[in-house]
């Protein structure tokens, strides 16, 4: 459920629910909250996005969460996130995430990138060999 209040001059957004909701909007730029989704369980891994004209900004707030990044040379890197730590994935890299489910995030972006500038693809076989080399120990549990 997407919850919206106001007291004295500030507004407050709540989102409960799976995937994500772009709740702040001012001139350019955007704030969205991101709930686990099956997409994020290991067992799904598959699809990888990237946006040609915007970065992108992670803060992981609860859970556990490994964002993944292909640059366009081919370079696979994954980052076990800390929550409360600034990721940003620079415009044109491919990137997704693997998480528990009670992992959520904040995302700053410029407005409406999330239905303008997503660019999908499915990973490739030797992709997953590649990435499998990051995984922490507990993305390997979580799958069982």
């Amino acid at each position: 459920m997407m919850e919206k209040g106001e007291r004295a001059g500030l507004e407050i957004f709540r989102w409960d629910e799976q995937g994500y909701q772009p709740l702040i909007f001012f001139e350019d730029w955007q704030v969205a909250l991101l709930n686990w989704e099956p997409v994020f369980d290991l067992r799904n891994l598959g699809e990888i996005e990237r946006h040609n004209h915007t970065d992108e900004v992670f803060v992981l707030l609860r859970g556990k969460a490994l964002l993944f990044t292909l640059t366009k040379n081919g370079q696979m890197q994954a980052e076990d996130m800390q929550a409360g730590v600034l990721y940003n994935v620079p415009a044109g890299v491919w990137h997704n995430l693997l998480s528990t489910r009670d992992a959520a995030w904040v995302i700053v972006e410029k407005r409406d990138t999330h239905l303008n500038d997503v660019e999908f693809r499915q990973l490739t076989q030797d992709e997953k060999v590649r990435l499998s080399l990051f995984f922490p120990e507990w993305l390997m549990q979580n799958t069982t």
